[in-house]
């Protein structure tokens, strides 16, 4: 069958393949995490999923490949038709496994023991027929250290700068605060002290008191000495 175009000319052959490659391209799209943090020792989840306008048969094939950090030669580490197949060789023996529900749109895998080596990048690619043109996503896997794993990012770090400062200086003005107050409860427990002139004029009262007390009964005594008996 050949199409003609809008003069009714008939299109060439390689031109109306690639309009058809075209459509087939818009049929299946695959989605993957562009970015995998992971802990050594612990289990690395590489998510991938996909759409396809084809029902899903026992044709389906999900490959999995790897390519290391340095740019090495890529290598397949799984691939599933109809059932799970991990890969027997290479680094990655035994250490790959199913997670994924084709059924769901789903062909996830999981990486055991993740070590620092098996940092690189990851290609999830997969082919329904009659879809088997689609993008290739990719997904870089970062495996570090737990202790190691916190990084300080420039937003972070401009922060701590402008904040920490402003922190510092206010925690000096509250002790300074704090010390001026417990200095003002202090004085405020001695309590009210008399003046000078208050203790100077309570013993001169009472000196006075004395006397007159005294010199009231000498001349008592006197008149009563001095005065003769009529008889």
């Amino acid at each position: 069958m050949r199409l003609r175009g809008a003069g009714g000319r008939l299109l060439p052959q390689g031109v109306l393949l690639l309009l058809l490659g075209a459509c087939n391209v818009l049929s299946l799209e695959i989605k993957a995490s562009p970015k995998v943090r992971a802990f050594v020792g612990e289990q690395a989840l590489l998510k991938c999923s996909f759409k396809s306008s084809s029902p899903i048969t026992e044709n389906l094939l999900v490959y999995w490949t790897y390519r290391p950090l340095d740019g090495g030669q890529m290598e397949t580490v799984f691939h599933y038709q109809s059932i799970p197949h991990p890969t027997t060789v290479g680094k990655f023996k035994d250490r790959v496994s199913w997670v994924g529900n084709v059924a769901n749109g789903d062909a996830s895998i999981a990486i055991q023991s993740p070590e620092l080596s098996d940092n690189g990048t990851f290609f999830c690619s997969v082919k329904n027929p009659p879809d088997v043109y689609h993008n290739i996503p990719q997904t870089v896997l970062v495996v570090t250290e737990r202790g190691l794993s916190f990084q300080l990012t420039s937003a972070t770090l401009l922060s701590i700068l402008v904040f920490l400062p402003s922190i510092i200086v206010v925690i000096l003005l509250l002790v300074r605060m704090g010390r001026k107050f417990g200095m003002l409860k202090e004085k405020r427990k001695g309590g009210y002290k008399k003046s000078s002139i208050e203790v100077s004029d309570e013993p001169e009262h009472t000196e006075r008191t004395g006397c007159c007390g005294k010199l009231g009964a000498w001349c008592l005594n006197c008149v009563d000495t001095d005065e003769e008996d009529p008889y």
